[in-house]
């Protein structure tokens, strides 16, 4: 997309009406300087218990900063806890490795991981694939690297598990998603403080997942659920987003600033978004706080969107459906939006100030070719007087002056989407 909009004067109006800086503030209690320095023989200590653990057992990691040298690796072991003696208390540093990408890496069902941090990681700070009854804990992730380009993926990151409950935890500073939950089922992500991600919390290609009771602030997108082509599950549905906290999230898209920019959808995601929706399916979205996002709290889309070659993988679709939105609670300055991206420039030339909801109006025309009798079920209920909401319309053509933008929500207020997830046995 490109813009005829003049981003001078957008960005003058940015300064004067404020609210379009990047937020950092220190929102941790972690302090290494105040740990003791564990020894060689600590750590190696520790390096022989995730080798030589047995099921049932229960790996402790005392009290101290370690600066490991070396993945921690946990293979097929089932029934293991992995125990620190508290979140900022147990940290572990991977900023030195040479070999491995992630700092921890699992494998076995019936995993606890509770009370420490994990940090500056190569790669992922904690990848956990294959796993069933995963549990995380009051776990830590985190990046230093004043060079955000240089900061790892995903801080947790469970992948083709089922049964997970992540809770408690704190991720910040990652290059992609702070918590990222992919091609799993049957997920409980609660009670999570998430900040300074690119997203705070992404579900992706995954089957009944509960977020919520989460702090997401000053992420570029506080949460995302998404459907991408071309992974080993094709595609998921049944997401419920409520009871969180969605707050400035504002901050600038460095994932474009590593190997993950071509062709990925999160370095599209503009700044200032608080709930995306990418190629969704039966997603609920409700009884949420959205405060202070830029550009736009709700966001729902098809992958057309991203511009990226649609595939044709058997079990994806491109297009959102089947949504939810309703009982939300917006609180919103009067800004710019983001001129970074061009979701954002063209909210920005078109609706000129941020958003509650946006909807891409982008359809399947085997499901019906008029927009407004909604065929993909975007279902709207929201109780805000002065809703802001934007409907677009993309002309062949792909050209900017042709979009057009609808502020009239009335054609999705009539429906209604239940969604029932069926939750983890842990």
């Amino acid at each position: 997309m490109k813009t005829g909009i003049s981003l001078l004067a957008l960005t003058i109006a940015c300064l004067w009406v404020g609210g379009c800086t990047t937020e950092s503030t220190q929102r941790t209690k972690l302090d290494v300087t105040k740990l003791p320095k564990a020894t060689p023989e600590q750590m190696e200590q520790l390096v022989e218990q995730f080798i030589e653990a047995k099921e049932g057992q229960t790996i402790q990691i005392p009290e101290g900063y370690y600066e490991m040298n070396t993945q921690l690796i946990l293979d097929k072991v089932n029934h293991v806890t992995i125990k620190g003696a508290g979140m900022y208390s147990s940290v572990l540093s991977f900023k030195t490795i040479t070999t491995g990408g992630e700092g921890m890496k699992i494998a076995g069902n019936q995993v606890v991981l509770e009370g420490f941090t994990v940090m500056d990681a190569p790669g992922d700070c904690i990848k956990t694939q294959h796993c069933e009854n995963l549990t995380f804990r009051a776990i830590n992730t985190t990046w230093t690297n004043t060079d955000l380009g240089k900061h790892g993926t995903y801080g947790i990151y469970p992948v083709q598990c089922k049964n997970v409950l992540i809770e408690k935890c704190e991720v910040s500073h990652s290059r992609d998603a702070g918590i990222y939950v992919g091609q799993s089922e049957n997920i409980i992500v609660r009670d999570n403080v998430v900040f300074e991600n690119v997203a705070g919390i992404e579900i992706e290609n995954s089957d009944n997942a509960e977020v919520y009771n989460n702090l997401t602030e000053n992420n570029t997108g506080g949460i995302l659920v998404f459907n991408l082509p071309g992974l080993p599950k094709a595609f998921g549905s049944r997401t419920k987003v409520y009871n969180n906290t969605i707050r400035s999230n504002n901050h600038e898209n460095f994932a474009d600033q590593g190997p993950v920019s071509n062709g990925n959808a999160i370095t599209m995601i503009p700044p200032g978004s608080g709930v995306v929706v990418l190629a969704g399916n039966e997603v609920e979205i409700f009884n949420n706080k959205l405060i202070d996002q830029k550009t736009a709290s709700i966001s729902v889309a098809s992958y057309q969107i991203t511009q990226l070659p649609i595939p044709k993988h058997p079990g994806w679709s491109p297009y959102t459906t089947n949504i939810s939105i309703h009982d939300n609670t917006f609180e919103r300055k009067f800004g710019v939006p983001d001129l970074t991206k061009d979701m954002g420039k063209l909210i920005a030339a078109k609706c000129l100030k941020s958003q509650d909801i946006v909807y891409d109006g982008i359809i399947d025309e085997s499901r019906g070719k008029d927009v407004t009798k909604n065929p993909m079920n975007i279902c709207i209920r929201e109780k805000t007087d002065d809703l802001r909401f934007t409907r677009f319309l993309f002309p062949a053509s792909g050209k900017m002056s042709e979009i057009e933008a609808f502020s009239d929500s009335k054609p999705f207020n009539s429906c209604h989407v239940s969604v029932k997830t069926v939750p983890p046995v842990l």
